[in-house]
């Protein structure tokens, strides 16, 4: 895969303080983007990875707000890209997770996970998309969806319909963008070995898998990079399962 002019390029990846969007921020590294790491609490984890991915392209930006903060999210991305110029990527990962049987669900439960994975996709993407619309040069958009919103979760109804949302809202968008060489793709990951995931879950989860293990952040960090790549460029609209063949 080819990045033509690479080091001049940043990519945005929220909720990259831990988890895949660790991952995700070194992998854009390695890849020769230079990230720009968004957290919304653990700035002090945020600020440790910038340091470890400092390179001769520079040490990456952090910034913080909380993606379900219309009115902060729009303040900080509007001054960062004023200062620093129009993002090249956009990789939207952050995203919490609050389960409970539906009957027992309180609404606190049910809008803050649709806030922060549903709205969070709004907040972040409409004050950047005019600004790589009119910045003239082709652009990538990448969402994070789940497993959850492609099949359904039993104790996730919440998450299950903001993260079917995401995928709807990316297709719409990727056919909106796509005459300015913007695409708009989702990674849709299964089973992953991050801390969001329990013991029990991971003992239940395990046998449904067909290669019987779960994913690693760097497969889906993996998947992230190649639809960043400048090969992926005639892919838009799609969304890509990393979940062992779940489904």
């Amino acid at each position: 895969m080819t990045n033509e002019l690479s080091p001049s390029r940043s990519v945005l990846v929220t909720g990259a303080s831990k988890g895949i969007g660790a991952a995700v921020a070194r992998r854009v590294t390695a890849d020769g983007f230079l990230p720009v790491l968004h957290c919304a609490t653990q700035r002090g984890l945020a600020e440790t990875l910038a340091d470890e991915l400092t390179t001769a392209r520079g040490r990456p930006r952090v910034l913080q707000f909380d993606v379900a903060d219309r009115e902060s999210a729009r303040a900080a991305l509007l001054s960062d890209v004023e200062a620093h110029g129009v993002y090249y990527g956009v990789v939207l990962n952050a995203g919490v997770s609050a389960d409970n049987a539906f009957p027992a669900m309180t609404d606190a439960e049910w809008d803050r996970v649709l806030d922060v994975n549903l709205d969070g996709f709004y907040n972040v993407l409409k004050p950047l998309v005019m600004l790589m619309v009119r910045a003239r040069r082709p652009g990538r958009i990448i969402t994070l969806s789940s497993l959850s919103g492609q099949a359904g979760n039993r104790g996730q109804v919440n998450y299950s319909a903001a993260k079917a949302g995401v995928i709807g809202a990316t297709k719409a968008l990727a056919v909106e963008l796509a005459k300015r060489r913007i695409t708009v793709n989702c990674v849709a990951p299964g089973l992953i070995e991050t801390a969001m995931v329990e013991a029990d879950v991971m003992e239940r989860m395990l046998p449904l898998i067909p290669l019987r293990r779960a994913g690693k952040p760097e497969e889906v960090a993996a998947a992230v990079s190649f639809l960043l790549a400048d090969d992926a460029a005639y892919i838009t609209r799609q969304v890509i399962a990393v979940n062992g063949g779940m489904l």
